[in-house]
């Protein structure tokens, strides 16, 4: 079983940055693929970026691609997601999951494992 856990979430202003992290709880195979999901209020949960075991192949949705990085530390059990120039439409619960693919999925369905999310709040 593989525990996640978020942090890094909190109120920014529109335009402003913040760094989400995601530890796995145990010494886990390097191999997962790892994505970071998000939910709005009254919203269902979306797809926001994920990575694949090697770092080499990313994927993000089309509402964060180049405004946000995603990357991992396979070392520390680790995977980022960097945010700039946020804004208040990207205001969710963000949440961390790890899929046993081989690929880099983008559908919740295809990931394993999930965080309890880190509330991110963007103010206009």
């Amino acid at each position: 079983q593989v525990q996640l856990v978020e942090s890094g979430g909190g109120l920014v202003q529109a335009g402003g940055s913040l760094t989400l992290s995601c530890v796995a709880s145990a010494r886990t195979k390097s191999n997962y693929a790892m994505g970071w999901f998000r939910q709005a209020p009254g919203k269902e949960r979306e797809f926001v970026a994920a990575i694949g075991w090697s770092a080499g192949r990313t994927n993000y949705a089309d509402s964060v691609k180049g405004r946000f990085t995603i990357s991992r530390d396979n070392a520390k059990n680790t995977v980022f997601l960097q945010m700039n120039s946020l804004k208040p439409e990207d205001t969710a619960v963000y949440y961390c999951a790890a899929s046993e693919t081989v690929w880099v999925p983008l559908l919740a369905y295809e990931y394993d494992y999930w965080g309890q999310g880190t509330q991110i709040t963007v103010s206009s």
